[in-house]
């Protein structure tokens, strides 16, 4: 845990940035580097009929770690996206209730 689900970023740009952002968010949130899950989803949008390229929108579920770590998370998400030759991106948090969790079975 944290689980991104990015759309609008190319695979290949994601495996150029993803061994340094999940270093950085790692040591933000001080959990192993396994507790990262990244998924690349593909989208197709569609604006007055015509298919159209989006900018990068990356949903986090994570659990609540308070305001200022989830600044810190998103400033660092928006970073490498930035760093992969993006103009815009939007990061979308998504809390995660402990009880509501579960694990092989187990809640945490």
């Amino acid at each position: 845990m944290p689980q991104l689900k990015l759309q609008g970023v190319e695979v290949n740009d994601i495996c150029k940035i993803s061994i340094d952002m999940i270093q950085e968010m790692q040591e933000l949130l001080e959990c192993p580097k396994n507790y990262f899950t990244l998924e690349c989803t593909s989208s197709t949008y569609i604006m007055e009929g015509e298919i159209i390229k989006t900018y990068p929108i990356v949903e986090v579920a994570w659990f609540d770690r308070g305001q200022k770590v989830q600044d810190a998370m998103a400033k660092i998400i928006t970073k490498y996206i930035h760093s992969a030759g993006y103009k815009d991106v939007d990061v979308i948090f998504s809390i995660l209730e402990e009880n509501r969790y579960y694990e092989n079975g187990k809640h945490f």
